[in-house]
């Protein structure tokens, strides 16, 4: 996969256009009437993004686009095309009679899902200015357009000058593909009205012009690190009294050639609008599907706008692939464990088209590089692996084939799919359990030094994969080794439960290991606690390190240290002892904040229960004290799992609150507002708990078949949920309940397809039913109404 860039040419072209006032309602006419959501003043100088499948921009709030980011430090901002970048970014002065203002301090940035804006309030010039842009879909390229009030009584003449700041340089990792920087050198090509910068030991390009030509062009110095140059175009600009005037530019890329790239600014410079327009259109359609109606409106726009950031996330780079990329700004690239979580979500949403594209990547790249079912862990855009995967991904992957299967009904996606599964999970025992126990040894979730012994979340998500894989053997006629599948898994559920399990902590360990491994790490554990002033940690841990020099072992045995949110995947994976998973359940709630769950129990303080403001993380990035929204969705998939939707509930609410925190419209990795400003498994956190559980919507394709089983919470007393696609077919849920009168409505698109709807187990409810054939029958304890029409209509009324 790497070494096919080794042969691959880049070359980038920027450019800019200008038009007069007849496009002055390019932006302003399509966003007319599109969701949008104000930022704060007080986060103008945080980040934004602005993103298509092929090219994003990255800057600050206030327009300004600083050197941020730590993975290429200082180059996660600016404008990228992987696996390149394109430019540091860019900026716009005005001048009239002899004064000068530099369009670097927005008043107000205003979100929407497609496009962004930047609000500039000039009093003293009398003059307001809004800068909008959007990046094309399927485009190397993004247009920004800058739109002039003049509030004044007279016309004015303004001098625009637009600088371009080029940084042509690869992404992460690219000098192991032979991509090396150096530095760019420009020249004014007259034709094209235009600065072309060039990479002097690459045939990576950046071009940016306008239309007509401008008045004037010279070099400027970048005031950015690295080895980028600078260009200026100028441009008169005149606007009658009290109207206003538009300059539009065209930002657009190429690696592949000069003529791709002049090929790409044709495209955009001629069909801006429609562009524009077809955008917006495919983001009314992500929004149609699973359309969520609660009684919170603060958590059905959490919702909605979740399927927008998903969409950010989506990169192409041709030579490879399309997937869904982990997080940005530092992340934007492609990752096994979280596809693993985020594909579940994406495709409860209905954007499955990523999904089968991400597991064709993730499968196709892992057998190149492992060949062995082994999933990788972290690769860059340039086709650089970094991480050949951790112990959890290669089980999470075949639990994540599994679910899909459910939701597309495609044996053929199975089949292929199945004999990476069978690879993996014989790896994974055959590998990594050299005391043969069945617990995997190796990294998982947490990648703290030293904890790469038996993980509670590698054990669990290995039970739940081979009770998977049985499902996919039966589904493959491989009745034999479904049969071995199941009997690993139920041997590793009862040892799970047996074996990981503290009852002095009324939680599942960490992980188990020697008493030398966890000594070790209750050292390290108190320099952290002690650091983070965290005195009740380090009296636990003390207590906990004297009881195992006072009680050794010489056998391995389970330890609890971290507290660790991994502790609670046996409940996520619903494979927990109920008696178990209630206590459990109610130990995680003493390590959350008012925004969710700690990463690393042992972080939490007396403050958590009030502590609501920003997050403060340490000089040097890390995820140190951390509240996560992945912790804290897989909390609340735990305690629906267990039949506590108000608790679920509660960790959603919480999620929510960090929602436009930071960023309008989007949710950051680390809650409040630290880490990246947008992160794919956030839809798992979710996607899952309202669509899976409280809606209780049950995908079975294979056999054309849809349960829905409703789980709500106490405080809704009306919902609905339409448009869940599964397969060729859809459903919509609807859900009210009034004067003791609970009523839920089940629609399917697909005649023929079987349609169950359980309601919640009440021995004294009383039911009325309508739809066309519905049958009733008792199946463990439940009461169940099918269909193959369209709809069924239940009214459950208690005596």
């Amino acid at each position: 996969m790497k070494n096919s860039f080794l042969s691959i040419l880049f070359l980038v072209l920027l450019l800019v256009s200008c038009t007069g006032t007849q496009e002055s309602q390019l932006f302003t006419d399509a966003l007319d009437g599109a969701p949008s959501i104000t930022g704060k003043e007080s986060y103008l100088n945080s980040p934004y993004v602005n993103a298509g499948d092929r090219v994003y921009m990255v800057g600050h709030q206030d327009g300004s686009f600083p050197e941020i980011g730590w993975h290429v430090q200082g180059e996660m901002g600016g404008i990228w095309d992987h696996p390149i970048k394109l430019m540091d970014g860019f900026e716009l002065s005005l001048a009239e009679e002899g004064e000068s203002i530099l369009l670097d301090k927005a008043d107000s940035f205003v979100n929407y899902p497609f496009a962004n804006e930047h609000l500039y309030r000039l009093p003293e010039s009398e003059l307001q200015l809004i800068r909008s842009q959007f990046v094309p879909d399927s485009h190397e390229g993004v247009i920004v357009e800058y739109h002039l009030q003049n509030n004044s009584a007279n016309a004015r003449t303004l001098e625009l000058t637009f600088t371009g700041y080029s940084d042509l340089r690869p992404v992460w990792l690219g000098e192991r593909t032979g991509m090396n920087d150096s530095r760019d050198q420009g020249e004014f090509d007259e034709a094209l009205g235009a600065w072309i910068f060039k990479d002097e030991d690459n045939p990576w390009f950046v071009i940016f012009g306008a239309d007509p030509p401008p008045n004037s062009h010279m070099k400027a110095k970048t005031t950015f690190a690295g080895m980028g140059s600078a260009g200026s175009l100028g441009y008169s600009l005149e606007i009658p009294a009290g109207t206003t005037s538009s300059v539009t530019f065209t930002i657009a890329g190429s690696y592949r050639s000069k003529d791709a790239a002049i090929g790409t600014y044709t495209t955009l410079q001629q069909n801006k609008l429609s562009l524009l327009e077809a955008k917006k259109k495919r983001y009314e359609k992500l929004a149609a599907n699973s359309k969520l109606k609660v009684p919170d409106p603060r958590l059905q726009q959490t919702f909605e706008w979740l399927k927008y950031n998903c969409d950010w996330l989506i990169r192409t780079v041709p030579e490879i692939g399309t997937a869904i990329t982990a997080g940005i700004p530092d992340y934007p690239w492609w990752f096994g464990v979280d596809s693993e979580y985020a594909l579940r979500g994406y495709m409860a949403i209905g954007q499955t088209n990523v999904v089968h594209q991400t597991i064709k990547l993730l499968d196709s790249v892992s057998n190149a590089v492992n060949g062995n079912g082994r999933i990788i862990h972290e690769m860059s855009t340039n086709g650089t692996v970094f991480n050949p995967g951790n112990i959890n991904e290669t089980p999470q992957f075949a639990s994540l084939i599994w679910e899909i299967y459910l939701w597309n009904g495609d044996e053929e996606f199975l089949k292929k799919y199945y004999p990476t599964v069978k690879k993996g999970l014989a790896w994974l025992m055959e590998t990594n359990d050299e005391n043969q126990n069945l617990f995997p040894d190796g990294f998982g979730m947490m990648e703290i030094h030293g904890l790469d012994s038996e993980m509670i979340d590698v054990a669990t998500y290995t039970q739940r994969a081979f009770a998977d894989a049985s499902k996919m053997a039966l589904a493959m006629g491989e009745e034999v080794q479904a049969l071995e599948y199941q009997e690993m898994a139920a041997a590793l559920k009862a040892k799970i439960n047996d074996e990981f399990w503290s009852e002095e902590f009324n939680s599942f360990a960490d992980f188990i290991g020697t008493d030398e491994q966890a000594l070790h790490l209750i050292d390290d554990a108190i320099i952290r606690a002690d650091t983070l002033d965290k005195p009740w940690a380090v009296e636990e841990l003390k207590q906990t390190a004297k009881k195992i020099r006072e009680n050794p072992s010489s056998e391995p045995r389970p330890f609890v240290l971290h507290h660790n949110w991994v502790v609670n995947t046996p409940m996520e994976m619903k494979i927990a002892d109920e008696d178990k998973a209630i206590k459990a359940l109610g130990t995680a709630e003493t390590f959350v904040n008012p925004f969710g769950v700690f990463v690393t129990g042992i972080d939490r303080d007396a403050s958590a229960g009030s502590d609501d403001g920003s997050f403060r993380g340490s000089k040097v990035f890390s995820y140190t004290g951390a509240v996560m929204t992945l912790p804290t969705g897989v909390q609340a998939v735990a305690e629906n799992n267990y039949g506590r939707p108000d608790q679920a509930l509660n960790y959603l609410n919480r999620m929510a609150r960090t929602f436009s925190y930071a960023l309008p419209g989007s949710m950051y990795e680390v809650s409040p507002d630290y880490g990246m400003i947008t992160q794919a498994w956030n839809i798992y956190a979710f996607a899952i708990p309202i669509v899976q559980q409280f809606f209780g919507i049950q995908p079975n394709a294979p056999e054309k078949k849809i349960v829905v089983q409703p789980q709500m919470p106490s405080s809704w007393d009306n919902a609905s949920l339409e448009n869940v696609r599964v397969a060729d077919n859809s459903v919509s849920v609807s859900y009210s309940k009034k004067a003791g009168v609970t009523r839920i409505q089940v629609k399917q698109d697909q005649k023929g397809w079987t349609l169950e709807l359980i309601p919640p187990k009440n021995s004294k409810a009383q039911y009325e039913v309508s739809g066309a054939d519905v049958t009733q029958e008792e199946r463990d304890g439940l009461t169940v109404f099918s269909t193959k029409e369209t709809e069924i209509t239940l009214e459950i009324s208690s005596e």
